[in-house]
């Protein structure tokens, strides 16, 4: 009797498996008229878009290190004593050429000019009437010339007391922005004493110093470019206009000045510089555009396409020109770099290039590369 129902418990649970199928079979079969369902797709890699290097020529360059400095500046100091009445400036501000920007008291340098003036007055009267005695013969020669000799001498003591007062009002020699003033209001200064600084800002000056070796690479005119530890992710270009005559003994080297523009105001005098002094030797360089570069502290890196993933590569870096940047190890030139879409990678990641790479660029002249597209 138990074997039965055994057998009849088993058959049960056959059914129900074979049943199960079945169901399953109909539920994932297409519908009739339905096309079957497609296959389930791979996730597609992080979207990117990429650039094949390039392969330029560029001119060779010295390295140097140099100082910035302004175009013209000076410490507004008084040639005499006296006290601060008022300034008219703000310290920071911009200042025009010519524009006040101390007073000190000058009432006593006022009055004596006041005097001068009236002696002036006198003597030029007392000239016109001894002229006019002369020519009807009632004063002698030497008379005439005595008068014209004190009208000589009060004027000049006019012009020299006007002198006083003006020198007591310090004007701006150039524009530029003013410093942190040094003095204040009703303070006496002796003549010398600093009152503040006034500083030319755009263009500024770099100095630096070559070794007397280069002295047959270097010439007016040639162009540099600067890299400041302080912006570490802009340089500036310059040109030469002064090489000192005179080789520094002491360290074998030329004294070099150039010139560099600073029209965002960014640069500021003293700052300390990285110099790249442009040759007219040319060599073949492999340049990539600026975007595809990214910092992980002092080191730069790129993210290369290989074989369909994103592969980390740290990189050296030299000239940066027209939005292009040198790479002088870690990158062959048949590589191909993303340029954009660098923040989602990570090592390893798949990608999908959203442009095509274009062709390697012909090597031609550093001045007939153009910043990519995108």
């Amino acid at each position: 009797m138990r074997k039965p129902l055994l057998a009849a418990a088993a058959l049960g649970g056959v059914a129900l498996v074979a049943g199960a199928a079945f169901w399953a079979g109909r539920s994932s079969s297409p519908a009739p008229g339905q096309p079957p369902a497609a296959a389930p797709k791979a996730a597609p890699g992080v979207v990117v878009e990429a650039s094949r290097v390039s392969v330029v020529k560029l001119p060779q360059a010295l390295s140097a290190v140099g100082s910035l400095r302004s175009d013209e500046a000076i410490v507004v100091r008084p040639e005499v004593a006296g006290r601060i009445v008022s300034f008219a400036f703000r310290e920071g501000e911009q200042v025009a050429k010519g524009q006040v920007l101390v007073k000190l008291d000058d009432s006593v340098q006022q009055a004596d000019l006041d005097r001068a003036q009236a002696n002036l007055t006198l003597s030029r009267s007392k000239h016109d009437r001894a002229t006019d005695l002369r020519n009807k013969g009632f004063v002698s020669t030497q008379a005439l010339d005595e008068s014209e000799n004190s009208l000589k001498v009060a004027a000049a003591d006019a012009e020299l007391m006007k002198a006083r007062v003006n020198k007591m009002t310090l004007r701006a020699p150039f524009s530029g922005t003013i410093g942190l003033r040094q003095a204040s209001v009703g303070d006496y200064v002796k003549e010398g004493q600093d009152i503040v600084n006034l500083e030319s800002l755009d263009p500024l000056k770099v100095d630096f110093r070559l070794p007397e070796l280069a002295l047959s690479q270097v010439r007016d005119g040639q162009t540099l470019q600067i890299a400041l530890d302080a912006l570490p992710d802009r340089a500036y270009d310059g040109k030469v206009f002064a090489i000192n005559p005179l080789i520094d003994a002491n360290g074998r080297a030329i004294v070099i000045r150039a010139q560099v523009p600073n029209r965002d105001g960014r640069l500021r005098p003293g700052m300390f510089a990285r110099v790249r002094l442009f040759t007219n030797d040319n060599k073949e360089a492999i340049v990539i555009p600026e975007e595809a570069l990214f910092p992980v502290g002092d080191d730069k890196f790129v993210y290369k396409v290989v074989d369909g993933k994103a592969t980390r590569q740290k990189v050296e870096i030299g000239q940066r020109r027209e939005g292009r940047v040198e790479i002088v190890n870690g990158l062959t030139r048949d590589d191909v770099v993303v340029t954009a879409g660098v923040i989602k990678l990570r090592e390893g990641v798949a990608v999908s290039v959203a442009n095509a790479a274009p062709p390697p660029a012909p090597v031609g002249r550093s001045d007939e590369v153009s910043k990519p597209k995108g």
